[in-house]
């Protein structure tokens, strides 16, 4: 093929300027060489109207490549590079890279993704020549600027003192996007060195404009997507913002310190998309044979604004800002209902749970193991839930909110081990398990309330500084932090489907031996009924109870339908609670049952107590009416001893037996010093 219109003006520069070329022109051995190949590039680029070929750009990064690794001291065959050259050929070097990274030429570079790693290779080979020349670059001054419209560099020469200052850089201003770019190296780590003994150094940074578009069209950057709650679906992760680098030398080595970023956002989204900034930088060492990769190790967000963000990172080298892009799933009026709903869910099931709590203790159940861990599962959740519902009042505090975190964290955890002592606890009721209620029930504590607490305190001794989210109460799920929650809860979710699992089959089992029992005629049809309750009592049963309503967590992203199911069906797992352990329980029911029965007995006892009454005794509500006997009443016939004796009747009409109750006795004369009691006993309709 014909050579494209830049390979034939640099082919007609190179032959002009063949005698300082030597008779190798493919080879760079020394600055001059450099030096002019650089210039006549430059020429060839300024005086080529068309746009660079593919083949030209393959051309152009084996030059720089080459020009990188020229030895920077003066040789015999470069004693006339002066200071002033290698500034120019440091000029030259980033007018021909930024020719190449140019944002025209994005398409080019996947022309020659097979042949050259990437727009990083020219990166890396400013890194290069930079770093080898920084000596040179300053021995006339302190501080070197070398700009072209897609890259600037600055060199600066510091000098260590007690009251050093902190070392900053920052990108030109771009006519789409108003904010900087910047890089510092803080006070304090500055004084650190000086502290260690340095008291000379060179910082070299750098800022690429146009690295984003060339790099964004390639393979999307895989990377695992932050945990979410669902309301968003992970789309990818693309690179946000332009690149910037710094490297502190000591005697032309590199010296390792920590460096705060703030790099502006340079992706738009549209409304239904979100993202979520991820600080990283490209490691040559990641993926050697694709001349490396992003990495996060070392760096993490200080704070995210709406325009930019702000990283710090514990190394030097080529950072960015990669942005993990989210489709958003719910509108702000569904993700309102959610929150409305999660909260009137949290108090309802709150006061579920207080009920029972109550009910547990007030009617007298039966103490077993059975119920002292229904006891502690309910106090527990009911702890977590309340805070829970408080957890938005303290976000403002970070003391505060830090400490509600810990809580939040300890007392979902404990939830989830007392579910999780549920299962061991159905579990020994369905496999004979050879242990004794006293050291089942020490191992039950162990695990409801011991490992909680070990994970907790050692998840704060390990990531205290990582510990809590940004902007709400709760572990944070940028880092490893999440796991100490997430991990457990999984572990338990997983041994109580098994268990549950367990117990089904257990049940179908005593339904088919049921089955059997019946007539051959009606064995069939009792048979499914039987089958199909059996499968679903204790899953409908036990799905709340074992926490394994969780599950449906994973799925929230899919629809927002899901995400509806998961808040009624986990917000209201209290309400669930009180139905199976209060509404439904044979033992509280049985117990309520039996305090009806004591209240009615001791009732009946109350109306059937004998009164006695003395003759000595007034009551004034009781009238004494006495008469002489008629010779038709039935008194008279019931006489005992002579005839001659008088016998007179005593009516008592009593105000607290009915209106027309009355009480007739018989007395008899008696002597004097006798005394008669009369016992009298109230109509059963008392």
């Amino acid at each position: 093929s014909q050579p494209s219109a830049f390979m034939n003006q640099l082919i007609k520069l190179s032959n002009m300027s063949q005698p300082v070329l030597g008779q190798q022109p493919s080879g760079i051995n020394n600055l001059t060489q450099a030096m002019v190949l650089l210039n006549i590039s430059v020429q060839a680029l300024e005086e080529t109207q068309e746009e660079l070929q593919p083949e030209d750009m393959v051309s152009l990064v084996q030059l720089l490549s080459l020009t990188s690794d020229v030895p920077s001291e003066p040789s015999v065959h470069s004693e006339n590079s002066s200071n002033e050259k290698i500034q120019e050929l440091s000029q030259h070097f980033i007018s021909v890279a930024d020719s190449i990274i140019s944002e025209d030429n994005a398409l080019k570079w996947q022309a020659i993704k097979e042949v050259v790693n990437g727009p990083m290779d020219v990166v890396k080979s400013i890194d290069q020549m930079v770093t080898r020349l920084s000596s040179r670059l300053t021995a006339e001054t302190d501080h070197l600027t070398i700009q072209s419209p897609n890259i600037r560099v600055e060199v600066q020469h510091q000098k260590l003192e007690d009251e050093s200052k902190g070392s900053s850089f920052c990108g030109p201003e771009t006519e789409k996007h108003a904010g900087l770019d910047c890089i510092s190296v803080p006070h304090q780590k500055i004084q650190d060195l000086h502290n260690n003994g340095f008291y000379k150094l060179t910082l070299v940074n750098t800022w690429y404009g146009s690295l984003r578009p060339l790099l964004s069209l390639e393979e999307n950057i895989t990377m695992e997507p932050t945990v979410t709650d669902g309301s968003q679906r992970y789309l990818g992760t693309v690179l946000g913002s332009s690149v910037i680098s710094s490297t502190v030398l000591r005697d032309n080595q590199p010296v390792s310190t920590e460096v705060q970023i703030q790099l502006q956002h340079r992706v738009q989204f549209s409304m239904d998309t979100m993202y979520d900034p991820v600080c990283a930088f490209w490691d040559f060492n990641l993926s050697p044979e694709a001349g490396g990769w992003w990495n996060t190790k070392g760096c993490e967000v200080v704070s995210k604004h709406q325009a930019f963000t702000v990283c710090y990172c514990n190394h030097t080298t080529n950072f960015a800002l990669l942005l993990q892009v989210y489709e958003t799933q719910r509108s702000p009026e569904n993700e309102k209902a959610l929150q409305v709903l999660t909260f009137i869910g949290c108090g309802v099931s709150l006061c579920g749970l207080l009920f029972t709590f109550i009910l547990f203790v007030a009617v007298g159940v039966p103490k077993s193991d059975r119920t002292t861990v229904h006891k502690n599962l309910i106090g527990a959740l009911g702890v977590a839930e309340l805070l829970l519902m408080c957890s938005d009042w303290t976000a403002e505090n970070q003391a505060a909110c830090f400490v509600v975190t810990a809580l939040l964290h300890l007392f979902f955890m404990a939830s989830f081990s007392w579910m999780l002592v549920e299962g061991l606890l159905l579990w020994s009721k369905v496999v004979s398990v050879n242990i004794s209620e006293d050291r089942r029930m020490k191992l039950y504590y162990v695990i409801g309330w011991g490992l909680p607490v070990l994970i907790v305190a050692v998840t704060l001794a390990v990531s205290a500084d990582k510990y809590k989210a940004d902007h709400h109460c709760w572990l944070s799920v940028k880092t490893d932090t999440i796991w100490a929650f997430v991990g457990p809860v999984i572990f338990v979710l997983v041994v109580n489907a098994v268990v549950l699992c367990r117990v089904v089959m257990v049940t179908v089992s005593s339904a088919n031996r049921r089955a059997k029992m019946l007539s051959p005629s009606s064995a069939s049809k009792m048979q499914t009924f039987d089958l199909t309750w059996a499968v679903t009592r204790p899953v409908l049963i036990l799905l709340p109870v074992l926490g394994l309503t969780w599950l449906c967590g994973v799925l929230v992203h899919l629809s927002v339908v899901l995400a509806y199911g998961f808040i009624v069906l986990n917000s209201f797992q209290g309400l669930y609670i009180f139905l199976v352990y209060a509404v439904y329980n044979s033992e509280v029911r049985n117990a309520i049952k039996r305090i009806k029965e004591k209240r009615k007995a001791l009732s009946f006892t109350n109306c059937s107590q004998p009164t006695s009454f003395l003759p000595s005794q007034r009551a004034p509500v009781t009238s004494w009416n006495c008469r002489q006997p008629t010779p038709s009443s039935p008194e008279t016939s019931e006489t005992s001893g002579p005839t001659s004796s008088t016998s007179t009747s005593l009516v008592i009409k009593n105000e607290s037996f009915r209106k027309e109750s009355f009480v007739s006795f018989s007395l008899k004369q008696v002597s004097r010093n006798q005394e008669v009691q009369l016992t009298g006993f109230k109509p059963s309709g008392c």
